[in-house]
């Protein structure tokens, strides 16, 4: 039965390489509080199905083995560091996760540009699916430099070729991040000092490709003179005249930097997670947007599934859903790694947005 559902879910990850129309989309950004606090946001797309989202609980010394193009014989891995993760289409495959040691891990499709090492039957032992990169490392890891030491040593590789590749985020406490792509089979990693990252093309290409913004800028433009005429602004915000304004990834990865940068330094930590939920209102994907002809495939309220925060510095991660739009935090200091056992539960028990009614005396 196991095996059967295993199958199921990565033939509908696959299927994500072969739906052009639909997005598969993910924006990541960075704010820092002047309190000294570091938050992480993202959300993760999907148009084309209900990705039965979980949030896991792992405690140290759990022990998974990894999915390869055989089955579940890859790479055994036990949680040196208890984490929370959030898990789409199945539990072991952790989109996104904090653990107890203050790491951020993530991952990010990255469709069309990367390329993992063939699979090898006789390295099975140290292959390591794609999708199951990120659990690994929150079990192994407490800080960056460990994390590219320990990539060094495993072949990533595709549970099925068809599959779109995927890149990864990487935090610690320190507030350093890291891009994780690999291409031709190797392993590029790139500092992340802007803290922003969408998806295709490459993480370098998206740094240049800001240039051809240079003259957006926060505030309004000035008022001048075009011969007779008397050029002035409509209204607030004409400095980013020209920011783009569609889904795709370089489009959203402009749109993310900017908003990114022109947001107020918030006070403390709780401030800056709450203005990065603010951010990542901008984000959110309508389904219907996606597809020609209204034959929207899926019966879900928007193609963001969820959108998380993750305070580093105090060790919380907040999410919230396309079923649910309340901030729900999973505070990693109140849980006694060391006994807690293993848990996936749904993001969302109730597939509804509550609606709070006001009584009126």
């Amino acid at each position: 039965m196991k095996r059967f559902f295993s199958i199921a879910a990565v033939a509908i990850l696959a299927a994500m390489a072969f739906v052009p129309q639909v997005s598969i989309a993910c924006t990541g950004i960075t704010l820092h509080s002047a309190d000294g606090a570091c938050v992480l946001a993202r959300t993760i797309e999907w148009g084309g199905s209900d990705l039965n989202s979980q949030y896991v609980i792992v405690p140290r010394g759990y022990v998974q083995q990894s999915y390869t193009p055989e089955g579940v014989n890859g790479m055994e891995f036990t949680a040196l560091y208890g984490y929370v993760g959030f898990a789409v289409e199945q539990k072991e495959f952790v989109a996104e996760g904090l653990n107890e040691a203050g790491l951020s891990a993530g991952l990010f499709y990255f469709p069309a540009y990367g390329k993992y090492k063939e699979y090898d039957t006789l390295r099975r032992a140290v292959s390591i699916a794609d999708l199951q990169l990120v659990p690994m490392i929150l079990g192994c890891c407490k800080n960056v430099d460990e994390v590219i030491e320990k990539v060094a040593g495993v072949d990533v590789v595709a549970t099925d070729p068809r599959a779109s590749t995927v890149h990864w985020r990487f935090a610690d406490t320190s507030g350093r991040q890291i891009v994780l792509e690999i291409i031709d089979g190797r392993a590029r990693f790139y500092e992340n000092k802007l803290g922003v990252l969408t998806n295709s093309p490459s993480f370098e290409w998206h740094l240049t490709n800001l240039n051809n913004y240079v003259n957006l800028y926060a505030g309004g433009a000035e008022a001048w003179n075009m011969g007779a005429a008397r050029l002035a602004a409509f209204g607030a915000g004409s400095g980013m005249l020209g920011l783009p304004g569609d889904v795709t990834p370089p489009s959203r990865f402009v749109r993310a930097a900017f908003y990114q940068v022109s947001a107020p330094v918030p006070r403390q930590a709780l401030d800056a997670v709450l203005q990065a939920f603010q951010i990542m209102n901008n984000f959110d994907i309508p389904v219907g947007v996606e597809f020609k002809d209204g034959k929207v495939p899926a019966d879900i309220p928007s193609a963001t599934q969820w959108t998380s925060v993750t305070d580093l510095t105090n060790n919380i991660i907040y999410y919230r859903t396309m079923y649910n739009s309340a901030i729900r935090s999973i505070d990693l200091k109140r849980i006694d790694f060391s006994r807690t056992k293993y848990k996936a539960v749904p993001m969302d028990e109730i597939r509804q947005q509550p609606i709070i009614a006001i009584k009126i005396k």
